[in-house]
């Protein structure tokens, strides 16, 4: 049987004919109430100290309404009660993820009493917070015209184009004052779509809003958190181009972008429901009369306006102007240098110089440049190439690897020159093969020999290895060294005579003890 709640009126009244004299029967017949609630009322008033012939107030109503309330279908029960005595019982079966159903079993096998599953659930979501606390929400203020256009992402439905099933995606753009919405359909959720979607938003609307509000999709934000969201690079690079700036909702808050919100389930059951497209372009043109012929021309729920009347009248004006000139859309990246200084960008390889190796570096892959920056800095700009290739600068290798690693033959014979001229002359005889770049690292041993030996010591080696027309880097190896066996080289000055500052742990011989068989000395 359901209950039906009686109004404060009708209470009055009540208590207004049997303060008059009036009968039950006759207040029941009167006011149309069953006698049953009517002699419930009387009675408590009655309990309350109210006579016949008093006059009846709003505070005799209020405290009968009271009573009977506190004694009626709101009033908890028997079970309620059963629940109330076991709550430790209840909290600690639910904190163990038992199904409700399966506590109501065990409830009543060690009560003894069986405890109507509704009432358990209430008991349960009201005493023991089962489902989470209930939240309660505010309506936001309404922002100023042409300041907020709130943006969100929601599947539509499924085209089959070239032969191929295609889930497709609307990027739905709503004005926070007006409610007036445009769609852009999509196959994919790049950082390329959502700007295309956006640059066809600001023709529709006819200027740039001020604020853009998204929701936490990658193709805006990078990395979602609730105080500092660090936007991608790509997507920051657009907006200062357009002059907006980017506020995210926060994570699990859709509310924060509550006008898009219900508009896209309203895309999808007015737009696309019950329609069949054979493209996505022809479904772009069927968007677009959408939102202009019906979706703008509804009379909205809640502004009780039609979304392009209240647009045109009031936000339009004050957008900021709608761009001119198409935008390129630059990709950026976040890579790691590898140990060969090069970064992997597009399928290219970039070089890096040395420092650099193991740190992340952000790439900004534009159509002509690529621009290498380390936190926050600009540390190399290379000019594009297709993929598989690679752009490398020499000078980002360390000294002495990079003639070899980049075969610069010309650098390997200049610094032998620059040793010696018989270091020279053999450099070249040694280079003057079919294959050149195969005897690199003979000419780069025979430097290396200048390094670990004095330039005169490999000098005359060289000069003798010319004479018996003698090109083995080896042999000239075991010249020099037999030539620094014969004439030992002077020994290394000391620290205090090279003018370095003198090791701070050095000590002269005699001032440690020598331990012999147990004896010190």
């Amino acid at each position: 049987m359901s209950y039906r709640e009686v109004h404060m009126v009708e209470v009055r009244e009540v208590l207004r004919l049997w303060s008059l004299g009036e009968s039950l029967r006759s207040i029941t017949r009167l006011t149309g109430l069953d006698r049953k609630t009517v002699r419930r009322y009387v009675k408590t008033a009655q309990q309350a100290g109210c006579k016949s012939g008093d006059v009846v107030d709003d505070g005799v109503v209020g405290e009968v309404i009271g009573r009977v309330r506190a004694q009626g279908p709101g009033a908890h029960g028997d079970s309620w009660s059963v629940c109330a005595a076991h709550r430790g019982l209840l909290s600690g079966w639910l904190e163990q993820q038992i199904p409700l159903v399966k506590v109501q079993e065990l409830l009543g096998r060690h009560s003894g009493v069986v405890v109507p599953y509704r009432t358990l659930h209430r008991y349960a979501s009201k005493e023991l917070g089962l489902g989470g606390r209930q939240r309660s929400t505010v309506r936001l203020a309404e922002g100023a015209p042409g300041e907020e256009l709130q943006v969100d992402f929601g599947a539509v439905g499924w085209i089959c184009e070239g032969g191929t099933r295609r889930r497709v995606w609307a990027l739905v753009l709503t004005a926070s004052v007006s409610r007036h919405l445009f769609v852009w359909l999509t196959y994919r959720q790049r950082v390329e779509d959502v700007v295309a979607g956006c640059e066809a938003a600001w023709a529709f609307f006819g200027g740039v809003f001020r604020v853009l509000i998204p929701d936490n999709l990658k193709a805006i934000v990078a990395s979602a958190d609730r105080d500092k969201p660090r936007l991608c690079s790509a997507f920051v690079e657009y907006a200062q181009s357009r002059g907006f700036v980017v506020d995210p909702a926060r994570v699990r808050h859709p509310q924060d972008k509550g006008r898009v919100e219900r508009a896209v389930q309203y895309v999808q059951s007015s737009l696309f429901a019950g329609e069949t497209f054979a493209t996505l372009a022809e479904a772009q043109r069927a968007a677009e009369r959408w939102c202009r012929d019906t979706a703008g021309t509804r009379l909205h729920g809640t502004t009780r306006q039609r979304p392009a009347e209240h647009f045109a009248r009031e936000e339009k004006p004050v957008l900021l102007p709608a761009p001119e000139a198409p935008y390129e859309v630059v990709p950026w990246s976040e890579v790691r240098v590898q140990r060969d200084h090069h970064v992997v960008v597009g399928k290219a390889l970039y070089s890096v110089p040395t420092s650099y190796i193991g740190e992340s570096v952000q790439v900004r892959n534009g159509r002509d440049l690529v621009r290498i920056y380390c936190r926050g800095q600009l540390i190399k700009v290379h000019p594009r190439v297709e993929p598989g290739q690679r752009s490398t600068d020499a000078a980002d290798y360390p000294p002495r690897v990079r003639e070899l690693a980049c075969r610069d033959q010309k650098a390997l014979l200049a610094q032998a020159r620059e040793a010696g001229g018989s270091i020279g002359i053999y450099a070249e005889r040694l280079l003057d093969a079919p294959q050149p770049w195969m005897r690199l690292r003979h000419v780069y041993r025979l430097l290396g020999l200048v390094r670990r030996y004095t330039a005169p010591t490999v000098e005359l080696a060289c000069s003798r290895a010319l004479e018996a027309g003698v090109l083995d880097v080896t042999r000239v190896v075991r010249m020099v060294e037999q030539a620094v066996e014969q004439s030992p080289l002077p020994p290394r000055p000391q620290p205090a005579q090279s003018g370095h500052r003198p090791l701070r742990f050095l000590r002269q011989p005699g001032e440690y003890r020598l331990i012999r068989g147990g004896d010190h000395e």
